[in-house]
């Protein structure tokens, strides 16, 4: 079951949906973020993160957040399953798209594509420990604890300073969520596409009988 959420940039509200942060007071971006430059930010340098074949017969795009209890129960039970079963068998060509609840999951998607190459496996990281780096919800806290996660995955404390404190690329992100969510009615997380069709969350029994009936299985 999703509750409402409320996501604003700098007061101001920007988007209200069914789903629920670990944030519920907590509805306002960085401010490294501005109104004043949210419609102009070029959004062109932003990867698509993707695993599988782009010559996989079916797409399965999901929207989420780091910060989304139900994201990470799908990513913790259930797409896992899909990866091995039908990402890594070059059936289905999967794309992770952000949403943005609040400052940490913000924070947690700059920090993830610090890296493309590492992005899925922080993205692993930050699921199943989600519950610990949030902790209390106290900010500076859980900037220290993304920034852990990030050096265990790998990076260095310069690139993850650099990747942290990047506005141009925030408000890029920002940008580059609010039209995508625009574009596919997204009103919620997670929030699923099966070559174009929209689906609320689901098992992996429920997931795996429409991947089977699209790949004629």
């Amino acid at each position: 079951m999703n509750r409402r959420y409320a996501l604003g940039l700098m007061g101001a509200a920007a988007v209200s949906a069914g789903a629920l942060s670990l944030f519920p007071g907590q509805d306002k971006l960085p401010s490294l973020v501005s109104m004043a430059n949210a419609q102009g930010a070029d959004t062109s340098g932003i990867l698509e993160m993707t695993m599988g074949s782009d010559d996989a017969p079916v797409t399965l795009m999901e929207y989420a957040s780091f910060t989304c209890p139900h994201c990470a129960t799908f990513h913790n039970n259930v797409l896992g399953k899909v990866k091995a079963e039908y990402v890594d068998t070059g059936k289905v060509k999967f794309i992770y798209r952000d949403v943005y609840f609040d400052r940490p999951g913000l924070w947690a998607a700059m920090m993830a594509r610090c890296e493309p190459s590492k992005f899925f496996g922080i993205a692993d990281m930050l699921y199943a420990d989600q519950k610990n780096w949030i902790g209390g919800g106290n900010l500076t806290e859980i900037d220290q604890n993304l920034r852990k996660i990030g050096l265990v995955a790998g990076l260095d404390k310069a690139e993850l300073d650099a990747c942290m404190s990047d506005a141009e690329n925030a408000q890029a992100l920002y940008t580059w969520f609010q039209g995508n969510i625009e574009a596919d009615d997204v009103s919620g997380t997670p929030t699923l596409f099966i070559d174009g069709e929209k689906h609320s969350n689901m098992s992996y029994t429920d997931l795996k009988a429409i991947l089977d009936e699209k790949l004629g299985m």
